[in-house]
């Protein structure tokens, strides 16, 4: 009996765990904690939706990285915090904040699975009133 139980916990454990797994890419975080572009471009998929402060564009990758370096020349990055973030099916998402000398930043990453790794698709960055 004592065996089921120590069985069924750790199947509870392993499913809860893996539940719980996110597919976020790890260095797309670190990126943004750095203010990193070059290692954000990595990233990026072929196209990318950027909204960056009300100014929304579709862009292919050099040019959304080019729009992401220019707001990261624009705002020195002091940290960043992920909020939430999920995955359904074979997108995942993140939502965080982005602390700046120009003040905070809330930041929407979503991402697409292409061939086993994830791409960001789109980013949104707006200014928030924190």
């Amino acid at each position: 009996m004592k065996k089921r139980v120590i069985f069924l916990l750790a199947c509870l454990c392993f499913w809860a765990s893996s539940l719980l797994a996110q597919d976020v890419p790890v260095g797309v975080v670190v990126a943004f904690k750095k203010g990193n572009s070059q290692e954000l471009n990595r990233f990026l998929g072929e196209k990318v939706d950027l909204t960056i402060q009300d100014r929304t564009t579709t862009a292919d990758r050099n040019a959304a990285g080019a729009e992401i370096t220019a707001f990261f020349s624009q705002n020195k990055v002091n940290g960043f915090n992920v909020k939430h973030q999920g995955k359904r099916d074979e997108s995942s998402f993140f939502v965080g904040t982005l602390t700046t000398v120009n003040g905070s930043f809330r930041v929407n990453c979503f991402f697409k699975r292409i061939q086993n790794k994830y791409f960001i698709h789109q980013i949104r960055i707006d200014k928030t009133d924190e």
